[in-house]
């Protein structure tokens, strides 16, 4: 039987970022995945600029940007292997990048070259095959063995680097969560997150209309609120708030949307109607927001007429249906269009310093496959690569 040091199933951007760091060791290193190319995430993400990191991300706010029924978890790796290790690694590389808001960075050329660097980084001694089905892992004597479509390998140390469900077109399974419970870990529940909201019947009738309206706006759940862009389409609400509040939002919940944050929408009104109150009510609210959703504000407030004609109140009531819209989606658009999975391998049976089983010695789970999920903005690619190069200090 071929025998290596290290297995790790999956080539995606922790898969790929723990090869590089094991060989860097003096490991040898074979990764398996049934995909045709490596990476496939990194060169669609972004707009195909891959938002490799947030430069935001601290040890004081890390807790508070991942969910996790232990969000404290990720602390160890994060601390350990920062955003500025792996920008320090991009700037070696050459590769050039930029920052957006919110301490995103993004790559300046396309997101391949992240990808061509963690492949550059796993010469020699790191093996890549491709095209490749993983079939049963068991344990033998200290090690393991991996059956694949290419005979059985053994290794000392397997790392499950499989990813989530998300965007199953591009070949996400559920492999690795059926690998922790048969090994005796625990999977949390898993929900499609980062992904458009949707709307009943009855609400897509009164949205509809605003489909391709984008507009800045603060959007809340509970006590969680986030401060961007926000897409109407003809399913829902999408663009960067909706993604980050999904995460947070569950069937049943409503969710609450100012349309116009940090403007006082009653008093602009009433200003106004002092200076030209013959102007159309919804027309003079166009003058603040958006045609289509001045229209559909007004309509929903049950006002009509010329500026002129509304009291204060009905001011007040126009400025709220603005300001504190709620809606009640009733799904979203799941795993299709989702940027990750939530939920995941526990963290309560892994080692947050090794990513190692507490349980299975020489069995570790890095990325996505874990209970650790990110805001939206290049948290989610952090874990990647401060996951990977924990488990890549002592597979």
């Amino acid at each position: 039987m071929e025998k290596t040091d290290v297995i790790i199933l999956g080539a995606g951007a922790a898969g790929l970022f723990a090869a590089g760091e094991l060989v860097r060791r003096g490991r040898r290193v074979v990764v398996l995945d049934h995909a045709a190319r490596p990476g496939e995430k990194i060169r669609i993400s972004g707009g195909g600029r891959c938002n490799f990191t947030n430069r935001d991300l601290t040890r004081q706010n890390a807790a508070s940007r991942f969910l996790s029924e232990n969000p404290r978890f990720a602390l160890s790796a994060l601390s350990r292997f920062t955003p500025e290790d792996f920008i320090a690694r991009m700037d070696r590389a050459g590769i050039a990048w930029h920052e957006k808001h919110l301490g995103q960075l993004f790559c300046d050329g396309k997101a391949g070259q992240v990808v061509d660097m963690l492949l550059d980084a796993m010469r020699p001694g790191a093996e890549l095959r491709l095209g490749c089905t993983i079939g049963a892992v068991e344990r033998s004597g200290d090690g393991f063995v991996v059956q694949t479509s290419t005979g059985a390998l053994g290794a000392q140390s397997v790392i499950v680097a499989t990813g989530g469900k998300s965007i199953p077109k591009m070949g996400a399974t559920g492999l690795g969560y059926g690998l922790a419970e048969q090994f005796g870990l625990r999977v949390t529940g898993t929900r499609a997150a980062l992904v458009p909201l949707t709307f009943a019947a009855q609400d897509l009738a009164r949205t509809a209309p605003m489909a391709g309206v984008a507009v800045a706006a603060r959007v809340s759940h509970d006590r969680t609120s986030f401060d961007e862009a926000l897409l109407f389409t003809h399913r829902g609400l999408s663009g960067p708030a909706i993604l980050q509040i999904s995460s947070y939002w569950r069937e049943g919940d409503a969710i609450r949307v100012d349309l116009a944050p940090g403007r006082d929408i009653a008093a602009e009104l009433a200003r106004m109607r002092g200076e030209n109150g013959k102007v159309a009510l919804h027309n003079a609210l166009a003058r603040l927001l958006p045609d289509k959703l001045a229209l559909f504000a007004t309509q929903e407030a049950g006002l009509a007429g010329r500026l002129a004609d509304q009291g204060n109140a009905a001011l007040d009531r126009l400025a709220a249906q603005v300001h504190r819209w709620e809606i009640r989606p009733v799904g979203s658009e799941g795993y299709r269009t989702a940027e990750v999975t939530l939920g995941g391998v526990s963290t309560a049976d892994l080692d947050a310093k090794t990513l190692q089983a507490r349980a299975v010695p020489g069995l570790y789970f890095i990325g996505e496959v874990v209970d650790v999920t990110g805001w939206l903005g290049g948290y989610n690619f952090q874990w990647a690569w401060s996951s990977a190069w924990a488990a890549a200090q002592v597979a």
